[in-house]
């Protein structure tokens, strides 16, 4: 019986995400309340408290839970989260294991881009929520880093920043590349990454 209990538990969390993010996606952060997400998930207020101490909350567990599940991201107690299949990526650091990485990540590009949208848009707005995003890009960067520090490539001032420039290479790409006509397919764009990538990080 405690069994079924906490799966219903995780199932009702797991629906309120689902909603809340459905619901940013459709009204926008600013505009969405906890009456909304609950609403959405067919439950109510009181329920969602029990939950989520506010709709803060339940963005921060957007970025800390579906998006790093979707990225394969794992808790770390030096960076707050981490990929090992992008430090061992950067740490092996050939073309072909570096455009492997980049169509990986391309996949689930549709899944990510709305929270990563969404949790820059609350940051504007919720004093909560200050720099969400950026901080969540900035572990992806200390991956870069420990990747390069275990290969023993560039000198220790030089990894943070070129981390900084993949990764912002990496999150324009992922936010635009449906949208901007920049006249390739998304294998050549992925192609082109790729070896922008290679260069800056050898």
């Amino acid at each position: 019986m405690a069994n079924l209990r906490e799966a219903q538990k995780r199932m009702t969390r797991r629906l309120l995400l689902e909603s809340g993010l459905e619901t940013f996606k459709t009204k926008g952060y600013a505009a969405t309340t906890v009456d909304d997400i609950a609403t959405a998930a067919g439950t109510t207020r009181v329920t969602f408290y029990a939950y989520f101490p506010s709709r803060s909350e339940l963005m921060k567990a957007l970025i800390d839970e579906q998006l790093n599940e979707a990225l394969q991201r794992v808790r770390s107690p030096e960076h707050g989260s981490t990929a090992q299949d992008l430090v061992a990526t950067v740490a092996e650091g050939t073309p072909e294991a570096i455009t492997a990485w980049l169509r990986r990540t391309a996949e689930i590009w549709p899944a990510i881009r709305p929270i990563i949208r969404i949790g820059r848009d609350a940051s504007v707005v919720d004093p909560e929520l200050p720099d969400l995003v950026e901080r969540w890009l900035d572990e992806a960067i200390s991956d870069i880093e420990d990747g390069l520090e275990a290969a023993g490539r560039l000198e220790p001032h030089q990894r943070h920043f070129r981390g900084v420039l993949a990764m912002a290479e990496l999150d324009y790409v992922a936010q635009h590349w449906d949208r901007a006509d920049w006249k390739l397919t998304r294998d050549q764009m992925i192609d082109e990454l790729a070896a922008s990538w290679a260069r800056l990080l050898h």
